[in-house]
């Protein structure tokens, strides 16, 4: 077949295939638009609603304090010798008076007895010296002795009485040392372990005197806890507004919190606050003195100090959860009348369990979103799932 022919037909054929090709095309496009079907619009999202608590609420403000022993003593020896008998056992409760240690007396008794000797030879001179000085006295009205011999008998005398008073002096002393073997407890208390056993020798009398045990008294015990200057402030101006007894509260009830603890165990009283703030800290350290009949308390550890921050007041609460943030300002996301979501800016407060109150920005009648909050969308419209009068 010629080249010429072969040409034409393969063009042709191209040409026909094309154009079936398109009439598919357009067949296809036409069945297409004829099925063609409206879309639905998306459902509304669902969301909980429910209107702000209205409680009478006190704010209480928190802070981190050490317990610590109302009384604390370091028993020391007041004289020097061996440990003759240790009467308690370590971490025993003792009472005042109750004998703790015993140091060998022998030696201080002795010197009583040679105290008590001298005393007597003292007392044995001074009654010729008061005879010779009531012999003198009756001779000078006859001139039969000068005054100078008058004169030396009142000093015989006044010597000899001089040398009693010394030795009763140095009796007390002797007798007071040995009163002294006996280490007794100065208060009520808990003991803690003894430092130096049986059959050692201790030092006492000074300021080195040896450190034997101590005792701690528990109830009732202390808790120490540091307020910041802020908050110092804050109390001022709510006592200069009458809101508050004084800037600290002295004399009112302290809530107290033990680690691990979810509500307060203890209360207290504040009784103390310092008279200068800690220029390194800025804090003011206060006190509050805890009743502790079961002793359960132990002076060392923490807990949680809670006192009252202003005077009970009527608030807006709402859960913490449905706080959310836009920008810089947190809001509360409100559903309106036509069921359109509004973001209102708010200013949180304390919170209360759960709950946090709002200050400002929110008013009693808003439905607020408490569920449901991440498919709300400021402006969109929302189906209300469940709706409660109030939390």
């Amino acid at each position: 077949m010629p080249f010429t022919r072969l040409l034409a037909i393969g063009v042709a054929g191209a040409t026909a295939t094309a154009t079936a090709t398109a009439t598919a095309i357009g067949l296809i496009l036409a069945l297409g638009q004829g099925e063609a079907k409206p879309v639905s619009p998306s459902p509304r999202p669902a969301v909980s609603v429910s209107l702000p608590a209205q409680e009478q609420v006190t704010a209480r403000d928190t802070f981190t304090g050490r317990l610590e022993a109302v009384d604390t003593v370091e028993i020391r020896p007041r004289v020097s010798g061996y440990i003759e008998r240790v009467a308690f056992r370590d971490g025993d409760t003792v009472h005042k008076g109750d004998l703790l240690f015993f140091i060998d007396g022998r030696p201080y008794q002795a010197a009583v007895i040679q105290a008590e000797g001298h005393l007597e030879q003292a007392r044995s001179q001074l009654v010729p010296a008061n005879q010779e000085l009531a012999r003198a006295k009756a001779l000078i009205t006859t001139q039969v002795i000068s005054n100078s011999t008058l004169e030396q008998r009142q000093q015989a005398q006044q010597a000899a009485a001089a040398a009693v008073t010394i030795a009763t002096g140095v009796l007390t002393n002797a007798r007071l040392n040995l009163e002294f073997t006996e280490v007794h407890a100065p208060i009520d208390g808990r003991i803690s372990r003894r430092l130096v056993s049986e059959g050692n020798l201790v030092a006492g009398g000074d300021a080195n005197a040896t450190l034997l045990t101590t005792v701690v008294s528990l109830d009732p015990i202390d808790v120490y806890f540091d307020i910041d200057e802020e908050s110092y402030l804050r109390y001022q101006r709510l006592a200069k507004e009458g809101r508050r007894v004084s800037a600290t509260g002295l004399g009112s009830e302290v809530q107290i919190t033990l680690p691990g603890e979810g509500s307060p165990s203890y209360t207290g009283i504040l009784d103390f606050d310092d008279n200068r703030l800690d220029q390194s800290t800025g804090t003011l350290r206060a006190r509050a003195r805890i009743a502790n009949p079961d002793r359960s308390l132990k002076p060392g550890q923490f807990a949680r100090v809670s006192l009252v921050a202003d005077t009970p007041h009527l608030a807006l609460l709402v859960p913490d959860s449905a706080l959310g943030s836009d920008a810089t300002q947190q809001v509360l996301y409100v559903v309106g009348a036509d069921d359109r979501v509004a973001a209102h800016p708010v200013v949180p407060g304390r919170l209360f369990g759960k709950l946090r109150e709002i200050t400002q920005g929110l008013e009693p009648s808003d439905r607020v979103i408490v569920s449901g909050i991440q498919r709300a969308q400021p402006g969109a419209a929302v189906t209300i799932q469940t709706q409660s009068s109030n939390l």
